[in-house]
């Protein structure tokens, strides 16, 4: 049953569909009955006002009489909900319209259409509802004030295979999207409705090759693209996941490719809800994370780590940085202003995330089909701390969570907590274990050499910042001293051990300086080299075979 209602967080699994009230104390909604049949669908409206549900058996919208529906969206404003079923020809050899357009208040339908592909299955509102678009034999069909009975207007263009309608006040823009053919490129290009005039009408065009699909997203402002064209045949060898670019594109025509500093495939981009800044996941595991500007200038890189997603808090003042899938289900949190880390939970197995409105609170679940075992949700503060957690029972399944939404401004930015949220389930904090080292190499100091893989600390690359890009060579340089200080603390047993008798050792650090710097200095020369004369004697001992330049040459 599709039904429509008023209320809170809900979740969707095979024992039916219920929603949740209040955070950290999560409990049954005693005004919305758990509907214990198997949720089909479900979806809330864009402002969290209404809610609808299936179940397969029967659709209430006043009465509907559409069992088989499998996908729901609202339109902005609550007017038109949207069913989609899939496409057959069981019944009838031309096939049966599937999309079907009703009234929200009277339940009545008002246009049924045909959608074969559930790709791009909905039409595309602006916000104030006064222009839809829906894409039908390469052309996109335009619709004015809902009225989907005449069409208003027609973008004609060979092939065309995506589109994205802008967010935010009119006039609305369009940024779609042909692939190339015969050797000719892929080229994206903005129009603002309804001025379709040819290639010269575009208010930005921008050309590439490598694009066997894209996929696009506008800023909330509506006056960027990102546009990420991929192809599935990496032609070089280099990736198994083909390859992968990113074009920047803005409504005063201005275009770029960003420039990438890892190789690798692109796993995630993100704008940020500002509009001034989007982020990239990027590279051959780990992979890199960086946050650029309206310019594609880098202006914070997040260095190295296990991550294929990014999330921004809907006030856009935290940056989530999370590996999921195959990954362990780390989560880096941070302060977007100050670029400073918040927390490091851990959430091992997670196939959802979702923020709640409020900025504070986020959702990570384990559903199926993803993975069908463990499945359950967690609810978080974004400082690291659990506050409720729900495990699916043997036997069931989760299929689906999610927030309610908000309307814009009801949940203004607060200052960002660095201190834990209390909660009785406590935090997931990563403890610190010792990295794995082989067996040849464990009676050996530990060296940079010993890592799988190199791993790059995070730069500020804002002009003036007190954390600027380090080059290589001081990257090199800081390894070699954390290196040098792991060695040290290794051997600290074996000097602790006590000693009767003992001479002084002359290698200590400790010794008094004689008054000459010249002497001071050549001491402290010899004291290097006999040390490094000590190091590999301990190598040749635990059977490294040394360069003849290390045994035969005498130190003098």
């Amino acid at each position: 049953v599709i039904q429509l209602t008023r209320h809170l967080s809900t979740v969707r699994g095979s024992d039916g569909t219920s929603m949740l009230q209040g955070v950290p104390v999560c409990k049954d909604d005693p005004a919305f009955p758990r509907d214990p049949r198997q949720g089909r669908v479900m979806s809330f409206s864009k402002d969290g006002s209404l809610f609808g549900w299936g179940n397969g058996q029967n659709e209430v919208l006043q009465t509907l009489d559409l069992p088989k529906t499998t996908m729901l969206q609202f339109s902005p404003l609550n007017t038109i909900l949207v069913t989609w079923q899939p496409y057959t020809t069981a019944d009838n050899p031309q096939g049966d319209s599937n999309l079907q357009l009703w009234d929200v208040q009277t339940g009545a339908l008002l246009k049924s259409l045909y959608q074969k592909k559930l790709e791009g299955w909905s039409p595309c509102w602006s916000e104030d509802e006064k222009l839809a678009v829906r894409s039908v034999n390469n052309e996109l069909h335009f619709f004015e004030n809902n009225d989907f009975n005449t069409i208003a207007n027609k973008l004609h263009m060979q092939k065309v295979s995506d589109y994205i309608l802008s967010p935010g006040a009119q006039p609305s823009k369009v940024a779609v999207c042909v692939p190339g053919s015969k050797g000719a490129p892929s080229f994206v290009r903005i129009y603002q409705y309804p001025n379709f005039g040819g290639p010269s009408a575009a208010l930005a065009n921008k050309s590439f090759f490598k694009a066997d699909r894209v996929s696009m997203e506008w800023n909330k402002k509506g006056t960027a693209v990102l546009v990420t064209a991929s192809v599935d045949v990496d032609k070089s060898g280099a990736s198994y996941y083909g390859e992968q670019n990113l074009h920047y594109l803005d409504i005063k025509g201005e275009g770029a490719v960003v420039q990438l500093p890892k190789n690798g495939p692109i796993y995630d981009v993100v704008w940020s809800p500002t509009s001034t800044e989007f982020c990239v996941v990027y590279g051959f595991m780990p992979a890199k994370a960086t946050v650029y500007n309206l310019k594609c200038d880098p202006v914070f890189d997040f260095g190295t780590g296990p991550r294929n997603a990014a999330y921004y808090s809907p006030q856009g003042n935290i940056l989530v940085l999370a590996g999921f899938g195959n990954l362990r289900g780390q989560m880096e949190v941070w302060d977007v202003k100050k670029y400073k880390q918040v927390s490091k939970p851990q959430v091992p197995d997670s196939t959802h995330f979702f923020w709640c409105p409020d900025g504070e609170h986020i959702v990570t679940a384990t559903c199926s089909p993803r993975l069908r075992v463990s499945n359950g949700y967690k609810i978080w503060h974004y400082t690291g701390t659990l506050l409720h957690k729900e495990e699916t029972p043997a036997g069931k399944e989760l299929w689906e969570v999610r927030w309610q939404p908000s309307p814009a401004g009801t949940f203004p930015e607060r200052p960002v907590k660095y201190q834990a949220a209390p909660s009785p389930l406590g935090s997931t904090q990563p403890t610190t274990t010792q990295a794995y080292r082989p067996p040849a190499m464990r009676n050996q100091p530990a060296t940079a050499s010993t890592k799988l893989h190199e791993e790059e600390a995070p730069q500020d690359m804002r002009p003036g910042s007190d954390r600027q890009p380090v080059s290589k060579a001081a990257l090199k340089n800081q390894k070699k001293r954390e290196a040098k200080k792991a060695s040290k603390q290794e051997a600290k047993p074996d000097a602790a051990e006590p000693h009767s008798n003992s001479a002084p050792n002359p290698n200590s650090q400790s010794a008094e300086s004689c008054g000459d710097p010249e002497t001071d200095k050549k001491i402290k020369n010899l004291k290097k080299k006999l040390k490094a004369i000590e190091e590999l004697k301990e190598q040749q001992a635990s059977g490294k075979t040394l360069q003849k330049n290390q045994v035969s040459h005498p130190v003098t």
